[in-house]
């Protein structure tokens, strides 16, 4: 028009009269204003763009927040449903994407792209609109060769929710069109068997939940209720929640899925029964609004909010009356990120005069009521999403301008573009805008980004506290100065209360987090990081009192050489050995005397050997316990103590023969005297003890063991005897004792000075006293000096005989020789058997 005016002035110039000219010129000023004021009725539509390539936008404008079951088909009104003011600036940053990179010279030069957009505003009924961006011509053609006869759309952008986009995705996944979503960030959309051509630049749930999980953590918070909504959305966020927290301290008091018919006033009272802080809320815009607003009208207070990114960044809420009395909200959003030229172009938008009169279909698509927003209001509206979808075109215009080979300066139009063309560019993403580096991994999911963790403050403002980044390392931050709690502090959300240092949790109810407390007992500790719901057992070498965190190192002790009491019984083995061979030479110089012969003549020799080998055992009581030193407590003394009993039983069956048997049974005796009887049973029985030792130590070795039963910070060192091993070698040594003990008290009545029948039941009554203290001791007596006393006990057996029965005949021969005579014995002996014939 005003290159038209400019051209009809100059002809004015050369053609008409000086007088005509101003005439003409007022006309066409006239004219030229006229048309001015009449621009108004041609305003483009907000929805529609032409160009070389197109691009599909699905936002949600409107949304059907009630779907009404109909009995007939009718077509979607989206003029009558809730207005989404923060999906409308969404809507506006595609334009405004699209419009940015159509003036760069640097992506697509010399190509333009387009687009259709459409209000998507219902979950299950919009598919005509995704029919007539399949369509080809009007038409679709489900059988036609791929991938001839397409639409001319090379990539859709959307959708919002993930219910809308299970929707309708699989109608571009047949052909492969690229579909990139902003917000649709359920975890099924990663099966790229299912979803070969979704890609999406917002995080999937999983990374949200991850946050979430990490705050409660931060915050030491275990009781939790999950308020989700009921679609594909929250069930899948219910899901990732659920196996995220499997294996930590975090239990799920209490979840519910939300619709337009929850009871919230039933939700509410469930949570306040439970005792619960912490509630999360992983649901969109229009359900968090619906729950907030339903928890200030039934006065719930003092609870912790956690928003998902749904709605973390949300204006209109802080500004509802009594929203501060519900508890503290922290949230999970996206990084605030302002976008150049982003808010001039809106201005440029709604600074434009639309007519009154203008159809609304020429501004929509759909009947829409945005003309009348102000400019502040969508600028300051929620900006959650909106880098996705300024990443989101910017990715397929990224890609397409690879397919194209624009890297030269100009497009390269001979080549025919196709949407999974697109697609395979599109994986291969790999760019930076604004300072971020948009890539994706291999299922279609973003590569980069990362979280914010907002406070809502006084002011109502999502306050930045901390944040999550993903890439290119993981770090978790939050800055707790810059949290105003309700409560003063931070509060706690727990079932029970942490049990107290060195007590474990007993199970109580169906939830790890409910639990009571037992303290640990002696011998155990607890360790909260292994297992908070077991005490554990010390090991062998260490120890630990009630309530312990940890295990001490017991204290070894065995009886060493140095040990006053060994001393004294080591001094004891030597001058048991002096005496015995001081009395061994004594008996070989008067070795023919009768005092000697009665003794037993050749066979004390045989006891004083046996008696110093006996001795041996006790050296070995003392010191650190080895294996042959355990061995050698036992055999030496089991073995030749053995034959000495045996000597003392054949002695004692002599004495009662030659007095009492001899006169009744001569034949027995004559046999007895002939074969050497008395060798024979010696032998024998060293044989018997001999094999029986052998075998209990081949298959069963006495061996050292710790034992920790006794005391509870001291570990023992002692000798462990294997019970079936011994048995047999402690039978046959009491059997003996039993034998000798019954033929020398069958010679209780022997004449006075030949006593050696009263000796020997003597020295038996002192071994069995000596034994029956020490079982005594054993049992009551737990400790180091057990072993002590078992060195005492066998030193005393061995004294019993050398004092109480060798000693008062060494006392004889060296004090009273003149009853150690021939004629003195033989008178004793013959007024005996005159006394006994009678």
């Amino acid at each position: 028009m005003r290159f038209n005016f400019i051209f009809r002035i100059g002809l004015l110039n050369g053609s008409f009269t000086s007088t005509m000219k101003p005439f003409f010129i007022s006309l066409l000023l006239l004219e030229f204003f006229l048309h001015e004021s009449a621009q108004c009725t041609v305003q483009a539509s907000e929805f529609h763009l032409e160009g070389d390539y197109l691009l599909a936008g699905l936002f949600n404008i409107h949304h059907d927040s009630s779907p009404v079951v109909q009995d007939r088909p009718e077509a979607v009104d989206c003029s009558g449903k809730p207005f989404i003011l923060s999906s409308y600036r969404r809507f506006q940053l595609m334009r405004f994407s699209v419009e940015e990179i159509n003036n760069s010279t640097d992506l697509l030069p010399n190509v333009s792209l387009g687009y259709e957009i459409f209000d998507h505003c219902s979950d299950i009924h919009s598919f005509p609109i995704i029919f007539k961006l399949l369509s080809v011509d009007g038409l679709i053609q489900p059988w036609a060769e791929p991938p001839k006869n397409l639409s001319k759309v090379m990539a859709v952008v959307g959708t919002v929710t993930s219910t809308q986009a299970l929707t309708v995705a699989p109608l571009f996944m047949m052909d492969l069109i690229p579909m990139v979503s902003y917000a649709a960030s359920s975890t099924v959309f990663s099966r790229k068997q299912n979803f070969p051509s979704f890609l999406r630049t917002v995080h999937p749930n999983k990374d949200v939940i991850e946050v979430i999980v990490n705050i409660m953590q931060h915050f030491n918070w275990s009781w939790v209720a999950f308020l989700h909504i009921d679609d594909n959305y929250g069930n899948d966020g219910r899901e990732l929640f659920i196996k995220k927290i499997d294996g930590t301290e975090i239990c799920l008091a209490y979840t519910k899925g939300l619709d337009q018919h929850t009871n919230y006033s039933q939700v509410f009272r469930q949570i306040e029964a439970q005792k619960i802080t912490t509630i999360i809320v992983f649901a969109p815009e229009w359900t968090a609004e619906a729950l907030i607003k339903s928890a200030i009208q039934q006065n719930v207070t003092n609870k912790v909010w956690i928003a998902g990114d749904g709605w973390s960044l949300n204006k209109e809420l802080p500004k509802e009356k009594g929203i501060h009395n519900i508890g503290t909200i922290l949230g999970v959003s996206e990084p605030k990120v302002t976008i150049p030229g982003f808010s001039d172009f809106i201005h440029h938008s709604k600074g434009q005069t639309h007519c009154e009169n203008a159809e609304q279909s020429m501004f929509c698509n759909q009947v829409c009521n945005s003309s009348s927003l102000k400019l502040e209001e969508i600028l300051n509206v929620d900006p959650s999403f909106n880098f996705p979808v300024y990443a989101a075109v910017h990715a397929i215009a990224h890609a397409l301008h690879n397919t194209l080979q624009c890297d030269s300066g100009r497009c390269n139009r001979n080549i025919t573009a196709y949407p999974y063309m697109v697609l395979a560019e599109l994986k291969k993403s790999n760019f930076t805008l604004l300072n971020q580096s948009v890539t994706f991994d291999e299922n279609g999911d973003p590569n980069y980004g990362s979280y914010s963790i907002v406070f809502w403050n006084q002011s109502g403002d999502a306050q930045e506290i901390g944040f999550h980044n993903f890439y290119p390392n993981l770090y978790f931050f939050i800055d707790n100065s810059k949290i105003q709690w309700k409560t003063k502090e931070v509060p706690t959300s727990r079932c029970s209360q942490e049990c107290d240092e060195g007590s474990k949790k007993k199970p109580d109810g169906i939830h790890r987090c409910c639990f009571k407390c037992e303290i640990c007992p002696k011998g155990t500790y607890f360790n909260k990081t292994e297992d908070p719901y077991e005490c554990i057992n010390c090991k062998e070498t260490e120890w630990s009192a009630a309530g312990s965190t940890s295990c001490n190192l017991r204290e070894l002790e065995f009886v060493p050489f140095t040990d006053i009491g060994a001393i004294l019984i080591m001094v004891g083995a030597w001058a048991l050995v002096v005496l015995t061979v001081a009395m061994s030479v004594l008996f070989a110089i008067n070795y023919n005397t009768p005092v000697v012969r009665s003794a037993g003549g050749p066979m004390c020799f045989l006891i004083f050997g046996c008696l110093c080998l006996s001795n041996v055992s006790v050296f070995f009581y003392f010191g650190k316990p080895t294996g042959s030193s355990c061995v050698m407590r036992l055999l030496p003394f089991l073995l030749f103590y053995t034959v000495c009993l045996a000597c003392f039983v054949v002695r004692s069956f002599q004495i009662v023969s030659i007095f009492k048997m001899a006169a009744k049974f001569p034949k027995l005796h004559s046999v007895w005297i002939k074969y050497h009887g008395q060798w024979l049973f010696i032998t024998l029985t060293f044989v018997t003890q001999a094999l029986l030792l052998l075998f209990g130590n081949m298959f069963a070795p006495c061996k050292p063991h710790n034992e920790t039963s006794w005391y509870p910070d001291k570990t023992i060192l002692i000798c462990e005897m294997n019970i079936k091993a011994s048995i047999g070698p402690v039978v046959l040594l009491v059997s003996l004792c039993f034998l000798c003990f019954i033929f020398s008290y069958m010679g209780k009545d022997l004449p006075k000075n030949y006593n050696e029948a009263k000796a020997i039941t003597f020295c038996l009554l002192l071994l069995i006293l000596t034994w029956i203290i020490f079982a005594t001791g054993f049992l009551l007596y737990k400790s180091k000096d057990i072993q002590t006393l078992n060195a005492l006990a066998i030193l005393s057996s061995l004294y019993s005989f050398l004092l109480w029965y060798f000693m008062p005949k060494c006392y004889i021969i060296i004090f009273q020789s003149h009853i150690n005579t021939q004629e003195y014995f033989q008178g004793l002996i013959q007024n005996y058997t005159k006394t006994i014939s009678k």
